[in-house]
């Protein structure tokens, strides 16, 4: 085959490597930002109580926790001797929240700690200690890819349906991680995301794509809508169903607003 003759062949692998690797850059980027930007005190929260995304909210708060600790012990083998204020710096957590698991590593013999000259701490990984922050490697990277799939898995079906409902244009409700990972599943559905609807939005793209404040600003430019805001699904969804009919407002079952549980009463 000549050289001409390969070329429209090398073009259609590239384009198909390009992408798998914007799949890989996306997927690295959602899983730093899923677990370095929620609270773990909110998450326990909104947990209590809640079936279905109660659920996702309990397994993202053990995610986080572990986030933490993880991090809190790679901070400690880096430099035993930087400040707890330092510490909460880097983790972006409390100073509190700091001090709290350090007692408990020392507690449970993860760590060692000294005193040093000046009123200062020392702290060492002891063998249990690298071992759990083995473990603990392997369980961060298992909760947060099952988080993807999970959330690819259910923006695919989101789509699938409002495609097979003659709805190809849809409009993202809330920048979030979700709303990532339902721009990679987009290009396998073919279903075209034409705007973002997010007015606490600084910017006015989201990878690419235009951000609006209302869902008035899009009336015209969508068929339908996917609600892709984990904190305000319930009020976003209202809001879309009350321009658009609630026949075309799609919201992933993961981020489903949870249902109330009645509380047992204490005798």
């Amino acid at each position: 085959m000549t050289r001409h003759g390969a070329r429209p062949h090398l073009l259609d692998r590239n384009r198909s490597n390009q992408k798998y690797f914007n799949i890989i850059k996306f997927l690295l980027v959602i899983v730093h930002t899923v677990n370095k930007n929620l609270d773990v005190r909110s998450l326990h929260e909104h947990s209590s109580g809640a079936v279905g995304r109660g659920n996702l909210m309990v397994e993202t708060g053990k995610s986080e926790n572990t986030r933490i600790l993880l991090d809190l012990l790679n901070s400690v083998e880096s430099d035993g001797g930087q400040s707890q204020r330092r510490l909460a710096s880097d983790l972006g957590i409390a100073l509190g929240l700091v001090n709290a698991y350090l007692r408990r590593c020392v507690k449970k013999g993860l760590l060692k700690v000294t005193e040093v000259p000046k009123r200062r701490y020392m702290y060492y990984l002891t063998p249990q200690g690298f071992a759990e922050k083995s473990r603990l490697t392997v369980e961060y990277l298992s909760v947060s890819f099952d988080f993807f799939r999970r959330a690819k898995a259910e923006c695919g079906v989101v789509f699938n349906t409002a495609r097979e409902r003659g709805l190809p244009r849809v409009a993202l409700a809330g920048i979030s991680d979700v709303a990532e990972i339902a721009m990679i599943c987009a290009l396998d559905t073919g279903v075209t995301v034409v705007a973002i609807v997010d007015e606490r939005a600084a910017s006015t793209k989201f990878i690419g794509v235009p951000v609006a404040s209302s869902f008035k600003a899009i009336a015209g430019t969508c068929d339908a809508v996917v609600i892709t805001d984990l904190q305000r699904a319930a009020e976003l969804s209202e809001r879309a169903s009350t321009l658009f009919g609630r026949d075309r407002v799609f919201t992933p079952n993961l981020i489903l607003p949870p249902r109330r549980v009645p509380s047992e009463k204490w005798t």
